[in-house]
């Protein structure tokens, strides 16, 4: 297991990046994948992409982000990369559908954002736990329900199956969708 106890700065750095770049020509650079609610933590453990297992312990005025070298040497690097954050997008059928839907949200304590009419809840876990707990505005489509996954601003839309949910399936690309195109 290897011990991290700083991070020793970002990876677009001008300072780190020749260094960088000549590891990954080796194949040297590795890669751990931290959840968007991990980024925040000080300490936990992580497996990179290439296996080796890390102890991360940071000070309290560090933290993880996109791009944070935890390791440089001249033999290897370690590099974070965020994981794409998964949204369930909820669009209101009316008004009153919204102010429903707003108040479960606060009472449930979701993390969300908003996106023009719809809420976008930050998905800790299976989008089918978050759907059961508005079923009843979504068997009656007053809610419509989908899954966004957001990738550097980008957003990709992936429609699911839930109780009482019309939707349809085709390919959209890398463009970002609003609600009202629905």
């Amino acid at each position: 297991m290897q011990k991290v106890d700083h991070v020793i700065g970002s990876r677009i750095d001008t300072a780190f990046s020749g260094r960088l770049h000549d590891l990954e020509h080796r194949g040297a650079v590795d890669t751990v994948v931290i959840s968007s609610a991990d980024l925040s933590r000080r300490r936990l453990r992580a497996i990179t992409r290439g296996g080796v297992e890390l102890a991360i312990a940071l000070p309290r005025d560090e933290k993880l982000y996109d791009g944070a070298v935890l390791v440089l040497n001249d033999d290897q690097a370690v590099v974070v990369r965020a994981a794409t954050e998964r949204w369930l997008r909820l669009e209101p059928a009316s008004t009153a559908d919204a102010v429903e839907l707003g108040y479960h949200a606060g009472n449930l304590h979701w993390r969300v954002r908003f996106d023009g009419p719809c809420l976008l809840v930050a998905l800790e876990g299976r989008p089918e736990d978050y759907a059961a707990r508005i079923e009843p505005m979504v068997s009656s489509r007053r809610v419509h329900v989908s899954v966004v996954d957001d990738d550097h601003a980008d957003v990709h839309r992936h429609d699911h199956d839930y109780p009482g949910d019309h939707h349809h399936h085709h390919d959209h690309g890398r463009h970002r969708h609003s609600c009202s195109d629905h």
